[in-house]
């Protein structure tokens, strides 16, 4: 939802109704007409059809023989650039891979971005259960998943405040945590455990863990890795996924200063 008190005074509205067009399009995976991107967007067909010419031109729109558009490769394109250039040199990447074949679990970077906690980088593992949404770019539940939380308590109190009161608590599950009285108590234990965790809070059934891998004072430098698995093997072995998770925040840490020592 765009808040339309944060409005540039030098807005072009030809930017930002393509951007809208674009957006009604990826929403709809059977693709659109014209007309029915008109209608969504709240525009004339006419200036809605000069847009779509626009964007198939550009490659972000494709045209199906029925009439109907849908999302173009120009979309994949940015998304791989966007992911390289949060996931850092390829050693992260690299780490991260082999963090996730050591130990079975999917492992998942995050850090804040324009000030929302978002996943830069995944690696899957066998052993845990696979989640789709949780993708380089998802910034959903941050108070609900270790990740979030693990940044969450890199915040002031004041400026944990303001982002809950910004992004809401929504409850995920019956055990997703909803008001900030209580995270604040969750994150104290966790930072006095030396790993944030979450069991059922974000997917009934499933647990997460994190630790910080860079602790910045510019809040979207840092950065912090997390783990999924099993809610059982969370209660079992907190010890080991504590112990692993802060090997490969270790080795993400190297291969990332390696990588910035080798650009500069």
């Amino acid at each position: 939802m765009r808040d339309p008190l944060a409005e540039p005074s030098d807005l072009i509205r030809s930017v930002s109704r393509a951007l809208r067009v674009l957006e009604s399009v990826g929403r709809a995976p059977r693709g659109l007409t014209v007309k029915q991107i008109a209608r969504r967007c709240e525009l004339t067909v006419a200036t809605t059809y000069h847009l779509v010419r626009t964007l198939a031109y550009e490659g972000y729109v494709i045209r199906r023989e029925d009439g109907t558009y849908i999302v173009g490769l120009e979309i994949a394109d940015r998304y791989r650039e966007l992911v390289s250039a949060f996931r850092g040199p390829p050693a992260v990447g690299e780490a991260l891979r082999r963090a996730a074949v050591d130990s079975g679990y999917s492992h998942y970077l995050g850090r804040f971005v324009g000030g929302r906690i978002a996943v830069t980088a995944s690696a899957e593992g066998a052993r845990s259960p696979f989640m789709d949404d949780v993708a380089p770019g998802f910034d959903e539940g941050g108070h609900a998943t270790a990740l979030g939380k693990a940044l969450l308590a890199t915040l002031t109190p004041d400026q944990r405040s303001r982002y809950l009161r910004d992004y809401g608590m929504r409850a995920f599950t019956p055990a997703t945590l909803t008001t900030p009285e209580a995270l604040e108590a969750d994150l104290a234990a966790g930072e006095r455990r030396g790993m944030q965790i979450e069991m059922g809070q974000f997917r009934q059934g499933l647990a997460s863990a994190a630790v910080v891998v860079v602790a910045d004072r510019d809040m979207e430098r840092r950065l912090v890795l997390a783990c999924s698995m099993p809610a059982a093997e969370m209660l079992t072995s907190a010890r080991v996924v504590r112990a692993k998770l802060t090997v490969a925040a270790r080795n993400v840490a190297e291969a990332l200063s390696g990588g910035e020592s080798a650009t500069a």
